[in-house]
């Protein structure tokens, strides 16, 4: 009776061990729009680039840096209608330093055409927050 009772006790605590592990992965979907976004992030990337250290240098020791997939395209429109060259493209980017540390939001626009890429407008639309700096990397903020 003893050799049935912790028979049943090791199968159900074996049953019990293996319903606990229910794991799953999200891994992002790869898409064809995607794939085009990240492509033209990175033809813009040096423009933008570019920029950073004219929009930071008042308000850090240091030019931040810009990742491709910290940047949302805002919008994209044809300025000259069905099937003609020339787009405007807003983009909104989130430079960062050190371990991906945020230190901003800017909005930049483009005009892109045959060749040519056009910067239209660059508007920052937040300064760094010491808030959300860690203690070892509050030395690169400027007061």
């Amino acid at each position: 009776m003893t050799k049935r009772i912790i028979v049943i006790f090791l199968v159900l605590t074996a049953l019990l061990q293996t319903g606990l592990c229910y794991g799953e992965i999200n891994k992002p979907e790869e898409s064809r729009e995607l794939q085009f976004q990240d492509m033209l992030m990175l033809f813009l990337l040096p423009y933008i680039d570019e920029q950073l250290p004219q929009i930071y240098a008042p308000l850090l020791t240091h030019t931040p840096e810009l990742y491709p997939y910290f940047v949302d395209v805002i919008n994209v429109e044809r300025v000259n209608g069905f099937r003609k060259f020339v787009f405007l493209i807003t983009l909104e980017v989130v430079p960062t330093v050190g371990p991906h540390i945020p230190v901003g939001r800017d909005r930049f626009t483009f005009e892109i055409s045959t060749g040519k890429v056009k910067l239209i407008s660059v508007k920052h639309l937040k300064d760094p927050n010491k808030d959300d700096f860690p203690p070892n990397y509050l030395d690169i903020l400027r007061n």
